[in-house]
This record gives C-alpha cells, structure tokens and sequence, in this order.
C-alpha cells in the first residue's frame, strides 16, 4: 500500500486545509504543501490482540511526549490511536489473534506535523467510504457503535485511509500539533 505515508511533503495547517480537514488525504493531493523534514520515526509490531490496544496508546503517548504536547493534544492521539488499533483487530482481523500483526509507525517533523500509520493484513474494507460514514458497523451493532472512524476524524487534521479487501487496511493519522518548542 502506498500514499501520502510515503510521500516527503506534509499538509500545512492554513485555512484552507483546516476546511477539509476530515476529507480523505489522496495521492497528489493538491492542498497547499511545504517541504518538512522528518525529525524523528519508529516503528513496532505487536500481536492483534485487544490487550495490545492500550500498549499502542501508550507507545505513542510515549515517542510523542518529547514534542511536549498539551493534555489535551496527547489524549486526542492516544484516542485516535485506541481506535485505529481497536479496527485492526476487531474488523480486519475478525476479532484478533496471538499469530497476527499490527503495526504502528510514528513520526514527527520539524513542523510539528504527526503521523501515525496503523496497518494490518487483514480482511481489507470493501467500501471505505460506507465505512468512514457514522454509525456504520460490520461487526455486531449490540457490541459495536460505529463510531471508529469519526472519533479518529474529530481528534486528527486528516485521516487517510488506504484498503484492499483480502490484504488488508492502512490508516494514517495526521496532526499539526500546537507546539512552543521548534527546535525538535
């Protein structure tokens, strides 16, 4: 899977990125773009397991504490986080298993930019914009609100979303995050 992961360049938080900031993120996105360098990245693997769910949380917390971000900042990531990890293992991996992987790469620019990818090799969305809609769920609607990904897009300035039905799905998570601190 490929997009706006990969690519060098980030969106600049400017008025007219903040109007679509919940629109998918596509290749060649045309919105306004600055060159930024990524200061700093890692990636981790772990089992698709539900219990795992508050360790991503807390690796992310953790890599991105360093930019010194407000409370509230780190508990939207660490919300986004819970539930693009929570997808993985509940939708692409039909409820999670010990011999599956979910990974987690994050990064951070010297614009203050985050990224936070979340992927897995699961079932893959058969319609990603069904699912991206409110209250949408393939799971059991007794067990599951549907919310996933509009928590995600209330918290990020964008949420791209990359699937392929039977190789699975790839969420990135994008944030400018308020930061008095440049010298990353």
């Amino acid at each position: 899977m490929s997009g706006i992961y990969s690519e060098r360049h980030t969106l600049e938080k400017t008025e007219s990125a903040s109007e679509t900031a919940n629109e998918p993120v596509k290749k060649g996105d045309t919105a306004e773009v600055k060159e930024s360098v990524a200061v700093n990245k890692m990636r981790t693997e772990f089992a698709a397991l539900a219990v795992n769910e508050a360790f991503a949380r807390a690796a992310a917390a953790a890599f991105f504490s360093r930019l010194d971000p407000t409370v509230e900042e780190l508990t939207e990531i660490k919300t986004a986080v819970s539930e693009a990890v929570s997808n993985a293992v509940i939708h692409g991996y039909q409820g999670g298993s010990a011999d599956k992987t979910v990974v987690m790469e994050c990064e951070y620019e010297n614009s203050g930019i985050i990224k936070i990818a979340v992927s897995d090799c699961g079932v893959g969305i058969k319609d990603v914009e069904e699912a991206r809609r409110p209250l949408f769920t393939t799971g059991d609607a007794e067990e599951r609100s549907g919310m996933g990904f509009t928590v995600m897009e209330s918290f990020m300035d964008r949420v791209a979303v990359e699937s392929e039905e039977g190789k699975g799905t790839r969420v990135t998570l994008i944030k400018s995050l308020d930061i008095s601190y440049y010298g990353v």
